[in-house]
């Protein structure tokens, strides 16, 4: 993506319908690689097919990130500080931008346009299937010092892509966090409210030279 566009990015319409909400199938909590041999596969990648991942897969993968796994607790795949669950994925996709809904296990459609180019200004952001924005609402943090949040935040970000990652490289996806965003724009294309800070995006995709 050009240099010249920064400042300037706009999302574009939407390909398709966007249903009100996406359901997605129970995630498949078994099998998958063993957690060392994910770790020694475990690596970022910037060439994305644009075929869109399957509903199981793209359950899966949220569940991974952010996802319910104990439900008598309400407790999630990543850890929280005081367990303020002060992040947001949100889920950009070709027929609209979404917010996944942990407790559900849905995609709840926040706006039906294509916001992936604004999540940043590397070339493939346009065409890989799927971005993870991870958005933190301070607004949730009452019980952590407001000087200490951006912080707390970003540590519970990172969990989520690691867990991300760990997940693609068990199940053959590709996948690159990235921080060089116009967050400005991104907000505005993403409706968000003062109180919301977006942090990191996320490409996931299949690897365009396995694309078959």
């Amino acid at each position: 993506m050009a240099l010249g566009l920064i400042g300037q990015l706009k999302p574009r319409p939407a390909q398709g319908d966007a249903a009100r909400v996406l359901t997605l199938p129970p995630p498949q909590t078994e099998g998958g690689l063993p957690l060392m041999q994910a770790l020694r596969q475990r690596e970022s990648q910037r060439e994305f097919d644009s075929t869109p991942l399957p509903r199981q897969t793209l359950s899966d993968l949220l569940w991974a990130a952010a996802g319910v796994n104990r439900p008598l607790l309400g407790g999630r795949t990543a850890p929280s500080a005081m367990n303020s669950q002060e992040i947001d994925v949100y889920v950009a996709l070709p027929e609209g931008l979404y917010s996944y809904d942990p407790s559900a296990h849905t995609l709840q459609l926040v706006n039906a346009t294509d916001v992936r180019r604004v999540t940043g200004y590397q070339d493939f952001v346009d065409s890989a299937p799927l971005e993870l924005i991870y958005v933190t609402d301070h607004a949730r943090m009452k019980l952590v010092p407001a000087a200490q949040r951006e912080s707390y935040a970003s540590v519970a970000a990172g969990a989520m892509a690691q867990n991300v990652y760990l997940f693609c490289a068990s199940a053959g996806l590709a996948t690159v966090i990235r921080a060089w965003i116009d967050r400005h724009a991104l907000s505005q294309a993403m409706g968000l409210e003062a109180d919301h800070q977006i942090l990191l995006a996320q490409t996931v995709g299949r690897l365009a030279s396995m694309a078959a």
